[in-house]
């Protein structure tokens, strides 16, 4: 069955970096799109940033533009998303996600926290 397991998220201070990844299996990788989202403490989930099959195409959240990058790695099915200058409006659990038609899927998600 499909399973997506992020990692890398932590505590890190305004200015700071970090590296999600996000580990998958269960299907073809490298035929899907893949996404990061994240949601605040009671907000909702929100589109952080997503990258084609071939990893040619990216798109991001305006809020994150210029600071987040997504890359992906077919050959070891794993997803990344490097999150650079964090401000604390970033914290934030965040979630790898696949639609493989006809159904959604999620991660358990990794908690990043951006403070001082």
């Amino acid at each position: 069955q499909v399973q997506l397991v992020e990692s890398g998220g932590g505590l890190v201070q305004p200015g700071g970096s970090l590296r999600l990844s996000c580990a998958a299996s269960g299907f073809t990788f490298s035929n899907y799109q893949m996404r990061w989202y994240r949601q605040p403490l009671g907000r909702e989930r929100e589109l952080v940033a997503s990258i084609s099959s071939t990893g040619q195409t990216t798109n991001y959240a305006d809020s994150v533009k210029g600071r987040y990058t997504i890359s992906r790695d077919n050959a070891k099915n794993t997803v990344y998303l490097q999150m650079n200058t964090l401000k604390p409006e970033d914290t934030a659990a965040y979630y790898c996600y696949v639609r493989s038609w006809p159904k959604d899927y999620w991660g358990q998600g990794t908690q990043v926290t951006v403070s001082s």
